[in-house]
């Protein structure tokens, strides 16, 4: 599974996604302050999201720092926090795909597992051939609770965010075998993702085509 991915959200990158998606607010000063050049994005890490929310005025569109991982349903065995979603014919992750629930989350490269590696295992990098800005399909939801560590607990009210996995391609099936992350890679993919009906944006759970993804060196 996808547990590290990198994203580079410069200034012109944030106008762009402002201007395409009508952004409202101020999240973007707090998703652009203090970082310079890629930042790269491990579980529990906070990210940009970018989503619809309903208000009195209409749907408008925001971009908020989310902390990675949903927590575990109460049937899963490991409590880990979940990062990626796969099965989502699963009645618990249906209320988590309305088109409310559902968000972007800005990527210019993922990480897997190298299988062919062992004691250390080596992870490889993946990104678009030019290296652009994509998407990862993901969802998003308000939780209360500590996600913080014994040591430094950090109890409050938290925005979290997981994304959706698939079948992997062909490249990144000699890799990593099991899934690899949704990627929506043009602005209509990401519009259907944000409004669609469930069943029409669950369209876009499949693997991206082998010439959107390169293996980096």
């Amino acid at each position: 599974m996808c547990n590290l991915y990198e994203y580079d959200m410069t200034p012109k990158v944030m106008q762009s996604l402002k201007d395409h998606f009508n952004l409202v607010g101020t999240g973007y000063l707090d998703v652009l302050r203090g970082r310079n050049g890629p930042q790269r994005v491990y579980p529990n890490y906070e990210a940009p999201v970018i989503r619809s929310l309903a208000t009195p005025d209409g749907i408008v569109r925001d971009i908020a720092p989310m902390r990675w991982g949903f927590p575990a349903p109460p049937f899963y065995k490991i409590k880990a926090n979940v990062t990626n979603v796969r099965n989502t014919a699963s009645g618990y992750w249906k209320p988590y795909l309305k088109a409310g629930q559902r968000c972007l989350v800005p990527a210019t490269a993922f990480s897997e597992p190298d299988r062919n590696t062992s004691k250390p295992v080596v992870f490889r990098w993946f990104a678009r051939p030019n290296r652009e800005l994509f998407y990862f399909a993901g969802i998003w939801r308000e939780w209360e609770g500590d996600r913080g560590t014994k040591k430094v607990p950090n109890v409050g009210k938290h925005l979290l965010f997981s994304f959706l996995t698939t079948e992997p391609n062909g490249i990144v099936e000699p890799i990593h075998e099991k899934a690899m992350p949704v990627l929506l890679r043009t602005m209509d993919e990401a519009e259907q993702w944000l409004e669609a009906p469930p069943e029409e944006a669950l369209q876009l759970q499949k693997p991206a085509p082998d010439d959107a993804v390169v293996l980096l060196p």
